[in-house]
């Protein structure tokens, strides 16, 4: 017979009790009809045999294994084995208990439902036959063993279906885990990079750029006979000059690495189709105005809250679609995340909206959050920008 495919220790012994019950069952109505002397005990000796042999040979068939056609033809077989059985002698009746749950077990659950149904009544009416009369007492044991068999094999069924889910939750559980590890550390290995970037950017690069100022002017005022004095600032000033270029490299190798060789939009869209390809949820980009260079530190903080906010809206919402807008102002850049989630009271916000509102604040920018219980939630974030180059 088959198995279900995470078959435990208990249910292993549950299956070979079955396996010898039925083999017992049938050796019991073989010997009782040798030791009877009934003129059928060789036909009754023969059928227990094949039927024995027929049942044994299902767990051998590797289609039997593996398709429930297969395993349905191999029990329809060994239930008419079992009715020439049932015709032969009335023990054959007591085979029927490990019938049933070889039905439920094996068909789905409405057919297996009627199987044990039809069983029961052969059952009955083969022992009537026998006895030449009906009585309520032959019709109470194969009803009730059907009845026992479909209460335990459902409740059985109940109970792996909830082992299942459980198991699959456990599953669910560990990989978060893994995946909340993973960022984690991914995400404090960025706040250091950025946290360089910006220590390169406001004390080695301004320090730099102060002294090539101050050499630029020093060149201007020296006479012109001062030669070798004005050689030698030319030659503090050109390398005051290599190294501010150097610093500023230091600052856009230790930007995120979402921001190398791209611009902002392009990383946005990118988010979104990683977030659609990694959860249940469709996350979209749109880009409105035309794109100006901004700051590095302007970039850096619209895709961190970008990240944020898809990351609550996956997390927390419930949501099945996302999107995201980047859009180009007068003086502003504007980024919108907007979901169709479950919404929650922005007052009762925790850390990870307070952190956006930071990044925002930090850059003279503005963060809302428009949100209700049941019906979605809008993210909004303005940085103040002009266009120019990009530092």
């Amino acid at each position: 017979m088959t198995i279900p495919p995470a078959l435990t220790p208990t249910s292993r012994v549950l299956t070979w009790c079955l396996h010898l019950l039925l083999i017992a069952l049938l050796a019991l109505a073989a010997v009782r009809a040798v030791a009877a002397g009934s003129a059928q005990a060789a036909a009754v000796v023969l059928t227990a045999l094949t039927c024995g042999v027929v049942y044994a040979a299902g767990p051998l068939l590797p289609r039997v294994r593996t398709s429930r056609r297969a395993a349905a033809w191999w029990l329809l077989t060994v239930g008419v084995v079992w009715l020439v059985l049932l015709v032969l002698t009335a023990d054959g009746v007591w085979v029927a208990f490990p019938l049933y749950f070889l039905q439920l077990h094996l068909l789905p659950r409405r057919q297996g439902l009627l199987a044990v149904i039809a069983t029961a009544l052969a059952a009955i009416t083969a022992f009537t036959a026998h006895q030449g009369s009906f009585v309520p007492a032959a019709a109470i044991g194969p009803a009730l063993g059907a009845a026992v068999a479909v209460a335990v094999v459902w409740a059985y069924q109940a109970l792996y279906r909830e082992s299942e889910r459980r198991r699959n939750l456990i599953k669910k559980l560990t990989a978060a885990r893994v995946d909340l590890a993973e960022a984690q550390h991914e995400a404090g290995v960025l706040a250091e990079r950025e946290r360089l970037a910006h220590e390169i950017h406001d004390t080695l690069a301004q320090g730099l750029s102060s002294i090539q100022l101050l050499l630029r002017a020093a060149e201007r005022t020296l006479p012109d006979t001062a030669g070798n004095a004005a050689r030698y600032v030319e030659q503090a000033r050109q390398a005051a000059a290599d190294n501010l270029a150097e610093a500023r490299r230091f600052v856009v190798a230790l930007s995120p690495p979402a921001l190398d060789d791209t611009t902002l939009a392009d990383a946005l869209k990118r988010l979104c189709a990683t977030t659609s390809a990694r959860h249940r949820i469709t996350a979209s980009f749109h880009l409105a105005g035309t794109p100006v260079p901004l700051p590095t530190t302007h970039e850096v903080a619209l895709l961190r809250i970008g990240q944020a906010a898809l990351a609550n809206t996956v997390r927390h919402a419930d949501a099945s679609t996302a999107e995201v807008s980047l859009n180009y102002l007068d003086e502003h850049v504007a980024l919108v995340v907007v979901d169709d989630g479950v919404g929650f009271d922005p007052r009762h916000s925790g850390f990870g909206l307070t952190t956006m509102r930071a990044r925002a604040e930090a850059l003279d920018g503005t963060l809302t959050v428009g949100s209700s219980p049941g019906h979605g939630t809008t993210l909004s974030v303005r940085l103040p920008v002009e266009p120019g180059e990009r530092p």
